[in-house]
């Protein structure tokens, strides 16, 4: 099944209309049909393209678009199978995050690199440690090349092409000590106690005023401002036109806007009583 989508022409698919699409819906989720399933997987391989599009970027060429594309009709396949209408949000959300993160566990466990380049790769990051603690310092780029004997213009081109993916939130550390990477990731911007809870008490507003906004609304603004996705993308991943995706932000930014305000009169006027 996995070969036959990954060789699909795209843009031989017969799209299908949203009432059609739901129909395929209450079908496969009353019968749960093999058939059924794999209509629905065809339908939503342009989710599979999306993700493809946007994680190739980052990696080294010594990784198959074929492969990444693989695991994400994966990913796709198993959101299709997961999925039910209780889970309270839009499948293509749904699909987006398993698709993501079935590439990226699959990365995790291979190693597209050739023997030869992981033992160069090895033996860069051994010398850059030990030079680091005989020095005190970061070494630069010329002491680790004359090290390990490679030209320094070769030394991050190399470095490069390591495919070891690591997330920020990922656990160090014992069971009873444990901390995530991104604890460890230097703060430039730091700001003082009470711009700390400024910020804080904003954030807090923010997520608490979204959480009252329709969901396609709610949708809409989450991929716009935390996925970084165009308003175009949007309407791809949500099978509607750019122009609705714009009315839809428009709508959601207005009530935001009118939830905020109503807050923060209500927080004034305790203040006034209190």
């Amino acid at each position: 099944m996995t070969e036959g989508l990954e060789s699909t022409n795209y843009s031989k698919i017969k799209r299908l209309s949203q009432d059609e699409l739901v129909s395929l819906w209450e079908k496969y989720l009353s019968n749960k049909v093999k058939e059924t399933r794999d209509e629905l997987i065809v339908q939503y391989l342009y989710l599979v393209r999306y993700v493809v599009g946007r994680i190739k970027v980052t990696l080294p060429a010594t990784v198959s678009v074929d492969d990444i594309t693989g695991y994400g009709v994966e990913g796709l396949i198993n959101a299709v199978e997961k999925f039910s209408a209780q889970k309270n949000t839009r499948f293509e959300t749904y699909a987006l995050i398993r698709i993501r993160g079935a590439i990226i566990d699959r990365i995790r466990q291979e190693d597209f690199l050739p023997r030869s380049l992981r033992v160069k790769i090895k033996a860069i990051k051994n010398a850059q440690e030990e030079l680091k603690q005989k020095l005190g310092r970061m070494p630069t780029t010329q002491e680790i090349a004359q090290a390990v004997n490679i030209d320094p213009d070769k030394i991050m081109k190399i470095l490069s092409e390591d495919t070891t993916i690591t997330s920020l939130y990922e656990k160090r550390g014992t069971a009873d000590d444990s901390y995530e990477i991104i604890d460890t990731v230097q703060d430039t911007y730091k700001l003082n106690p009470q711009e700390k809870m400024e910020e804080k008490n904003v954030e807090e507003a923010l997520q608490d005023a979204l959480k009252r906004l329709p969901e396609r609304e709610r949708i809409v603004i989450v991929l716009y401002y935390q996925e970084n996705m165009t308003m175009k993308e949007i309407g791809g991943t949500l099978n509607m036109s750019e122009s609705r995706v714009c009315q839809i932000h428009a709508q959601g930014i207005m009530k935001l806007k009118n939830i905020l305000s109503e807050e923060r009169t209500q927080r004034l006027q305790q203040k006034i009583i209190a």
